[in-house]
């Protein structure tokens, strides 16, 4: 089976896995089927032959369902109370799902063969990379060498993002905590 039918599957998947996120009144459920988005996006980079993707994808799934979990497991909030409102936004998204699967089918289709560049700085970094950085891994030549800031910037992000959700847990924590003791 070609590799488009399989990511056309995976992508069918991740749909229907936001499609039941949204529609789940429990929010700890709603974010295990957003880690299984998650998942499908790791096997889309497998079949797109980025391991490397594909492993800092699920670790980074893994790491934010820990993190998401533990935010909500005891609080008092799980369930999502139906709101006129919320089915409009269910609806819209609903079918903006729908139609970023009918313009990804026509994407996947037109995926150039595997190992085809289709840039000038790829095809550079393919012919060059291994006898300008001397790594015996090319991936690890173009993360670490050629586009280090970029991935310097990328972790930092990452970084900052895991400070904030942490920060915003602990306000939220701290604000029940002293509303408690004034009760």
């Amino acid at each position: 089976m070609p590799v488009e039918t399989w990511l056309i599957f995976v992508i069918s998947f991740m749909i229907l896995g936001s499609i039941v996120a949204l529609e789940l009144k429990d929010l700890l459920s709603s974010i295990i089927a957003i880690g299984i988005v998650g998942l499908g996006v790791s096997v889309s980079f497998l079949f797109l032959q980025a391991p490397d993707l594909a492993i800092v994808q699920f670790l980074f799934e893994i790491f934010a369902l820990i993190i998401l979990v533990r935010a909500f497991i005891k609080k008092d909030y799980h369930q999502e109370k139906p709101s006129r409102v919320n089915k409009i936004l269910v609806g819209v998204t609903i079918i903006t799902l729908i139609a970023v699967f009918f313009l990804s089918v026509n994407i996947f289709k037109s995926l150039p063969a595997f190992g085809n560049p289709l840039m000038e700085t790829s095809e550079y970094y393919l012919a060059h990379g291994a006898k300008d950085t001397g790594s015996a891994n090319l991936v690890t030549s173009i993360i670490l060498d050629y586009r280090a800031y970029d991935t310097l910037g990328e972790i930092t992000v990452l970084f900052t993002a895991i400070l904030g959700a942490l920060t915003i847990v602990r306000i939220k924590s701290r604000s029940k905590d002293s509303v408690e003791e004034q009760l």
